[in-house]
């Protein structure tokens, strides 16, 4: 009796399992590679901040008062030339990028796994890194405002050259109400509401490839700068390389922004820099 070939079992085709594992764990791996890139983005910043690079002194001699003990804090103004001025617009730049990113951080990590879920997820590193950069040329902008604001007020011998700090109470005292004002506008509300909440800017204003994650990223950097621009102009107040504002500053600007309490404190804060305006303003006339 003759019989047949014998009957094959199921084929199957060429297995891509061990692929499909690997480009998950790749997947995966990218929030950890993102939150890495950030925190190592964030100590270099807090770094140069600290020593100063290239400045006369650093963030610890101005804080703690080093080298400055029977100056008053007055010296001559300093030499504005084309090298000095990228170094301050370095100095703001960094020192931006160094309170400003634990804020962001979120943002970038919920952008990055929305493109996961997009039609490039192996794009995911280099589009969440060009959102970053567009973020960051927001306060770029914001930098090079602030120092020629710094420049024009040394020259006019409002703010002091070695504490980088206003001389007068009053302009100060002015400063502390205005920004106290802000915290209460609807400006402040609606900026403060979108970086609170991206979710929607995120998904609804998506663009396609590196330019549209640059021109996304910028565009986010704005309404965070709609939200804490007069916060960071009190640096003008405090000293701008003095390390308790920078560090109070940064500090505030993530628990208004990350957490629920956010609202409540910004009201609570607006109220307390309204009444230290008004306090200096008493005390000095």
């Amino acid at each position: 009796m003759e019989t047949g070939p014998p009957i094959a079992g199921p084929t199957t085709g060429p297995t891509k399992g061990p692929t499909l594992g690997l480009a998950e764990r790749l997947l995966r791996r990218d929030r950890q590679v993102l939150i890495a890139l950030i925190l190592l983005l964030i100590g270099l910043s807090a770094v140069y901040t600290l020593f100063g690079v290239g400045m006369r002194m650093s963030a610890l001699n101005m804080t703690f008062g080093t080298g400055t003990a029977g100056m008053g804090g007055m010296v001559a103004p300093a030499a504005w030339g084309a090298g000095y001025t990228l170094l301050v617009f370095a100095m703001w730049w960094v020192m931006m990028t160094a309170m400003m990113l634990p804020s962001v951080a979120p943002t970038v990590l919920l952008n990055a796994a929305l493109l996961r879920q997009g039609s490039a997820p192996g794009q995911v590193r280099v589009i969440s890194l060009v959102f970053l950069v567009g973020y960051l040329l927001a306060w770029g902008g914001v930098s090079a405002v602030a120092t020629l604001v710094q420049w024009a007020l040394e020259s006019a011998q409002l703010v002091s050259p070695m504490t980088m700090s206003l001389v007068e109470t009053t302009p100060g005292a002015l400063l502390l109400i205005a920004a106290g004002a802000f915290q209460f506008t609807p400006l402040k509300t609606a900026c403060l509401s979108h970086c609170r909440s991206p979710v929607e800017f995120l998904t609804t204003r998506r663009r396609k490839g590196g330019a549209g994650a640059l021109a996304m990223g910028l565009e986010h950097g704005l309404y965070c700068l709609g939200c804490c621009w007069s916060l960071m102009a009190l640096l003008f107040v405090g000293g701008i390389m003095n390390l308790y504002w920078i560090v109070g500053l940064a500090v505030f600007v993530a628990v208004e922004k990350l957490t629920r309490a956010g609202d409540r404190l910004g009201r609570l804060a607006g109220a307390a820099l309204i009444g230290a305006g008004v306090y200096l303003l008493v005390i000095g006339a």
